[in-house]
């Protein structure tokens, strides 16, 4: 924080940015910590105050110069004016639970940056700012942004904005993947790393600031399944019975060989249960990482293979965050592994 707090306190923060790095990892709470500080009355050394309107309003979502946008559910209206209202009434419940409640979840499988949510973004970007200097806008999630070849409008529209930004105005996405951009739209933006945050960091936050606070084995695991992701360490918490199961029925399916593999694949939800597909994935890494942990340091052959299926799984948990098929992904999974566990 320090160096961005820099970069701000120079004036040469980029007016289009993307913050990049894995999910879960803090991506839009740093961004939303630049806007605050971009935002501030006392504009103390790049640094939010935490104690001007400025600031206030910010941390309670509720400045008017601060548009934050997340993925929602495609407007079903078939007007483009009320498509557009749709959007907007959707995104400001969103913002209405976020200020109920800071810890938030991951968005919906289906939820995405339609065009629609585009359109509402130009309409935020052409108005005069209403108090401050200057209008940040986050895009949160922005690899939802409607990309695929044969449906381009969301992102292009995107593209005019990043072409032709207002001067008042700052831009910030934030993407775990930045090649889910369109390369035109990623070419427009600097590029700003966040990294994983230390395991003691996230230990610190489970067993002290989550509700309810994680203690014991449990909260070994979820340091463990985290990865360096507060965001992570708090799914974890969600489902996580359920994608235990899969998890371990879908392993007893490879020691069967093809045919387990391959019905454990056909039996996978397709595009509509996304999210239980990346779960089930987080939870057989978890399960070879616990194996290596506690069985893999006797033998040197084994904790190999171990290591490689993990490797193997890090590729399948990556690729599903494209549009890849999640029966594909778990059959092609399934014959990597084999031999392997």
């Amino acid at each position: 924080m320090d160096r961005l707090a820099g970069v701000i306190a120079s004036g040469r923060f980029p007016q289009s940015g993307m913050f990049s790095g894995p999910p879960g990892v803090g991506k839009q709470r740093l961004a939303l910590w630049a806007a605050q500080a971009l935002l501030c009355e006392q504009n103390s050394a790049g640094k939010p105050c935490g104690r001007c309107t400025g600031c206030s309003r910010v941390s309670t979502l509720t400045h008017p110069d601060l548009h934050w946008f997340v993925p929602i559910p495609r407007p079903k209206a078939q007007d483009t004016a009320k498509q557009v209202e749709e959007a907007e009434a959707s995104l400001a419940e969103v913002m209405a639970e976020r200020r109920e409640k800071s810890q938030y979840g991951r968005p919906d499988g289906m939820d995405s940056h339609s065009v629609s949510s585009v359109r509402l973004l130009q309409r935020k970007i052409s108005l005069t700012p209403a108090i401050a200097r200057k209008k940040v806008v986050i895009v949160g999630d922005a690899e939802r942004l409607v990309v695929q070849e044969s449906s381009p409008e969301a992102a292009n529209a995107l593209l005019k904005v990043l072409e032709e930004p207002a001067a008042d105005t700052v831009v910030m996405l934030t993407v775990a993947d930045p090649q889910a951009l369109l390369p035109t739209v990623r070419s427009r933006l600097v590029p700003i790393r966040v990294s994983p945050i230390s395991d003691d960091a996230v230990r610190q936050y489970l067993s002290t600031v989550a509700d309810p606070p994680a203690t014991g084995a449990a909260l070994d695991q979820r340091v463990l399944l985290a990865e360096g992701s507060i965001g992570r360490a708090i799914w974890a918490d969600t489902d996580t019975e359920k994608a235990d199961r899969a998890a371990e029925a879908f392993l007893s399916a490879v020691a069967k060989g093809p045919v387990g593999w391959t019905t454990a694949a056909l039996a996978q939800a397709p595009w509509q249960a996304r999210g239980d597909y990346t779960a089930l994935l987080d939870a057989v890494s978890l399960k070879i990482r616990l194996r290596l942990k506690t069985d893999g340091t006797g033998d040197r052959a084994r904790a190999v293979r171990w290591s490689q299926a993990l490797k193997r799984v890090e590729v399948a948990r990556f690729d599903a965050q494209g549009n890849l098929n999640p029966r594909l992904g778990l059959a092609v999974l399934g014959q990597d592994l084999q031999g392997l566990l």
